[in-house]
């Protein structure tokens, strides 16, 4: 019975005292101190007190700022970007901005606006971004003119703006995006066009536009970053409006809530007079389509005809010399091949992903490529027992391949010989039969990254990425270990130039202390989502200055000896793991809390245990591990207890031995 009180007494007086003391949270989110505040949809009337002076960014829409004026912003003197969407503003007054000279970006997005003062943005010295989108807006005239000379990028979308004559002084020179899109603007003219005269590289958005008419000559001689008539069907009014101007990329595609719009050849005339690099067709629909489609294409460096419900590019083709990239997205080709590719043999970008029909690679369709650098063949159902030699014949310049989202592939040795030189290789979520002991990858000497993640691999085999002498990206997210651990000897050894390691996903309960000693150069490491212990950061040791994520795994205490090791990693990630807030780790919450700047997630970073604390978050809770005052009371009782009974041992002891003389 008396070691039992013992024991008793002894856990009162260690007993750890835990509370959690939480702040209160700002009204506004600060993401970077002193400088970036949120304060959105906080049904705010004005600017909070507790916002410091110096604040430069600022989130304030889904308040309520019926009129703003010049007191309105008065103190923020430092402000450099103004977020007031959705204020319900109605009013702007004469120098509302007039502190605020280093003011750059102001967003009204979503405000009904009734009035704006003429000096409304009177004050700063650059305004280079303003927002008007959805503030009613039906005439260029209300925009107040003055101090505008610095604007670069105008956004007037989603308004009732029927004609896009800017008055006379409005200054538009230096303009680079000027954004129309979703208005009622029927018809330009000549005069209309005039005001841009002084723009140049100017980015033009007339999306979502029903334009009936341009009047010729109205872009003539003018010169256009890009252009963009999204959504309009009758493409024959445009590029005939378009004749003797110049654009770097023309977009003239439509939407997924349009009607699909039948493209026949002669719509494309108005074509052959006008320049332009690329071309964006996407969710149009060609009729008859043949080789004379194309006749006004040659100029062409870029043509993306994604989901123009093509079967089959016409041989035949002529004069698409120049032509670089071009993109057959979400159609409906049966097999590679049908796609013609010796009519593009200058291409340097492929893209055909998301067929609509599994897609046959066959063998040898595009090796009249052999400029071909990059080629994206992703979510196509693709599947060969044997790749990708023959499929990917004579692409000797090709540096970056995706083949993610496919149907199994059977990889020989050396199954990339083709193509030497590549770089990036993704083979994401497609099932990949391994049939050689060899390496499938050990001809690519210049490969820097490769996606595993999802295929299923063996593991085991620790030849898998042999010859990968300069690898720097790994992900082999969502791949199953041996026993769920990583040992000592791994298929890793081999990569002595990784730097980037993705292990989430993989099931993993531990990690060797030495599986990643051949690994010095690492940088960055994800085992997020595994099942990991804090002792499987041992296997990190070597290294400094990581970014090391551990988020949702099974961390319930860090030994104090593995202190070190994160003490060198610049970020850590403990999101959503079982954290132990009792006195047994103490030493990792009291580091912790020394060291909050090394952590990321840490409003997820929480104690699961005690049950008093669960859910609270780790920098939030206070441990006091010494003798509390009960403690001290019940150790003085419990010596006091002791010395009485050393007392009557001895008396007892001295009277036995009396007696036994």
């Amino acid at each position: 019975m008396a070691p039992c009180a013992g024991c008793f007494l002894l856990a009162v007086m260690f007993s750890a005292s835990c509370k959690a003391f939480t702040s209160s949270d700002q009204m506004c989110t600060e993401k970077e101190a002193n400088k970036t505040y949120n304060c959105e949809n906080l049904g705010l009337t004005e600017v909070p007190d507790t916002l410091p002076n110096t604040t430069e960014f600022l989130e304030f829409g889904f308040n309520f700022l019926p009129v703003i004026e010049n007191t309105t912003f008065t103190r923020l003197i430092d402000l450099m970007f103004l977020d007031l969407t959705r204020c319900q503003i109605n009013w702007v007054h004469e120098d509302t901005f007039q502190y605020q000279h280093q003011l750059n970006t102001i967003v009204l997005t979503g405000n009904p606006l009734i009035f704006m003062a003429e000096t409304a943005f009177n004050g700063p010295k650059s305004l280079k971004h303003l927002s008007l989108i959805q503030t009613g807006i039906s005439n260029l005239e209300f925009i107040p003119v003055y101090n505008l000379e610095q604007l670069e990028s105008l956004h007037l979308g989603s308004n009732h703006i029927s004609s896009i004559k800017f008055p006379e002084n409005f200054p538009t020179q230096n303009l680079k995006v000027l954004d129309f899109q979703n208005n009622a603007i029927y018809y330009i003219s000549s005069e209309d066009m005039n005001a841009l005269d002084k723009a140049t590289n100017l980015s033009l958005n007339f999306n979502g536009n029903d334009i009936k008419a341009i009047e010729p000559g109205a872009f003539h001689s003018k010169s256009f970053q890009s252009l963009k008539f999204g959504g309009i069907l009758n493409l024959s009014v445009i590029l005939k409006g378009l004749q003797n101007s110049t654009a770097q990329s023309l977009w003239l595609g439509t939407f997924e809530d349009s009607d699909d719009q039948d493209l026949t050849p002669a719509m494309f005339e108005g074509l052959c007079e006008m320049s332009v690099e690329s071309i964006n067709l996407q969710k149009h629909h060609f009729s008859n389509i043949s080789s004379t489609t194309f006749r006004c294409f040659t100029q062409l460096k870029e043509l993306d005809l994604t989901a123009t419900h093509l079967k089959a590019l016409p041989s035949g083709i002529e004069g698409m010399n120049a032509l670089k990239k071009l993109v057959l997205n979400v159609n409906n080709f049966d097999q590679l091949c049908q796609i013609n590719a010796a009519s593009f043999p200058s291409l340097t970008d492929l893209s055909i992903k998301g067929n609509m029909k599994t897609l046959d690679f066959g063998a040898g369709c595009l090796e009249k490529l052999e400029n071909l650098q990059k080629l994206d063949l992703s979510h196509n159902d693709i599947e060969a027992s044997d790749c990708c030699n023959l499929q990917l014949k004579n692409l000797p310049h090709l540096q970056y391949l995706n083949l993610s989202y496919n149907e199994p592939l059977g990889l020989q040795s050396q199954a990339f010989k083709e193509c030497p030189q590549l770089e990036h290789l993704d083979l994401a979520f497609t099932h990949l039969h391994i049939k050689a002991p060899q390496s499938p990858f050990q001809n690519l000497r210049v490969l820097q990254v490769l996606n595993l993640s999802h295929c299923l691999l063996d593991t085991s085999n620790q030849h898998l990425l042999a010859g990968l002498v300069d690898l720097r990206h790994l992900n082999l997210q969502g791949n199953h270990f041996q026993d769920r651990r990583i040992a000592k000897t791994n298929l890793l050894q081999p990569l002595n130039s990784l730097e980037v390691l993705s292990l989430s996903s993989c099931d993993l309960l531990s990690i060797d202390k030495q599986a990643f000693q051949s690994l010095g150069k690492m940088s960055h490491v994800d085992l997020s989502y595994n099942s990991l212990t804090g002792d499987s950061i041992d296997a990190l040791s070597h290294l400094q200055g990581i970014y090391l994520n551990l988020a949702v795994n099974s961390i319930q205490a860090i030994p104090p000896l593995l202190l070190h090791t994160l003490s060198r990693q610049n970020t850590i990630n403990l999101r959503h793991n079982p954290l132990d807030c009792t006195c047994s780790n103490m030493h990792f919450i009291t580091w912790y809390k020394e060291n909050l700047q090394k952590f990321e997630g840490v409003e997820e970073t929480m104690c699961a245990n005690p049950p008093s604390l669960t859910g609270v978050k780790l920098y939030d809770v206070e441990l006091s591990c010494g003798i509390t005052a009960v403690g001290i009371f019940f150790l003085i009782v419990f010596l006091f207890f002791i010395a009485i009974l050393l007392i009557f041992s001895v008396k007892f002891l001295l009277r036995w031995k009396y007696e036994h003389i």
